[in-house]
């Protein structure tokens, strides 16, 4: 694939991870374009955000404000901890850690959800994978700080993937659903943090949680445990993938080499490639009003970044 002109018409922010991860050019032959895209406004307020981590209650997981989403942006761009904001980041979350090893965010919840009305630093499986990925991203030791949380993490799985599960701290609380369906996000987060580890990568838990959500895209019509749909909405072309969507969903899956023959993956890259404009370029069905200064967060124009994001998943399939 041609990624030259994407690289042309990307701002540098962008063409420092399409060199990065694209062309595989080495870090250190970067330097000067990695200086040039750190001093953008918008990833300036990202590591600003990021760095200030626990001063955002975690109460809506689909925020794109949230630090965690913020940070994770910025990791997969090739920013690591050699970045002052980043390192602080990472810092904050290795603060609070629960007696599981599992990371905690500062969360409230109502006590007419089941929670305590206060704010308290907790975890849910909505939260915990994504801070253990992101400390996996920043290049954490992974036997001293992120195993015995993954372990515990991957306890909790079902036949039918991920339930939703909470700390002790957050009382009753559960989502709006049935306690013996999966939870999609839960599940599709942990197939992404699982991914990235070798011990996991090939287990009977990534198979199970990769088997849940292929069934979910196979019976889509019926099944929506949670609320969580992949009707209209959930095919629509959106950056950055931080929550449920069909970028989010092939993008995790296509991590996985053992599903780029199933049918039912084969027809969600199909609906992604049949998008694609005359110039291969991708352009945002649905977009994040608070994101709406980046290129992505237009509904007029192709994205280069969110072209990223598919020409990423597209390079795995190759």
């Amino acid at each position: 694939m041609d990624y030259k002109k994407l690289l042309d018409h990307s701002n540098n922010w962008l063409k420092y991870a399409i060199l990065l991860h694209l062309f595989h050019e080495p870090k250190d032959s970067l330097v000067e374009i990695r200086n040039v895209a750190l001093v953008d406004d918008r990833i300036q307020k990202h590591l600003s955000s990021v760095a200030n981590f626990h001063a955002s209650l975690v109460t809506n997981h689909k925020n794109p404000d949230l630090p965690i989403h913020k940070l994770m942006f910025l990791l997969d761009l090739g920013f690591d901890m050699e970045v002052p904001e980043i390192k602080t980041a990472v810092d904050e979350i290795l603060k609070h850690q629960d007696e599981h090893g599992i990371y905690q965010s500062l969360t409230n919840v109502p006590k007419h959800f089941g929670g305590a009305g206060v704010d308290v630093f907790s975890w849910c499986l909505c939260d915990a994978p994504l801070l253990l990925l992101a400390l996996i991203k920043a290049g954490m030791d992974y036997h001293e700080h992120i195993k015995p949380g993954v372990d515990y993490l991957v306890s909790l799985c079902r036949d039918n993937g991920f339930p939703c599960a909470a700390s002790s701290e957050l009382g009753k609380f559960r989502g709006p659903g049935k306690k013996a369906d999966c939870c999609p996000y839960a599940t599709m987060i942990m197939a992404d943090l699982l991914s990235y580890i070798p011990e996991y990568q090939d287990s009977q838990v990534a198979h199970c949680c990769v088997n849940a959500l292929l069934s979910l895209w196979e019976n889509s019509l019926d099944l929506h445990p949670y609320v969580f749909y992949m009707g209209t909405d959930f095919r629509k072309l959106k950056a950055p993938s931080c929550w449920y969507d069909i970028v989010s969903m092939a993008g995790v899956l296509s991590k996985y080499k053992f599903v780029h023959q199933d049918p039912r993956f084969k027809e969600m890259i199909t609906l992604i490639r049949n998008k694609q404009d005359k110039d291969k370029y991708f352009t945002p069905e649905s977009v994040y009003m608070k994101l709406k200064d980046w290129d992505f967060g237009q509904k007029k124009i192709p994205s280069p970044y969110l072209t990223y994001l598919c020409y990423r998943i597209f390079e795995r399939l190759e």
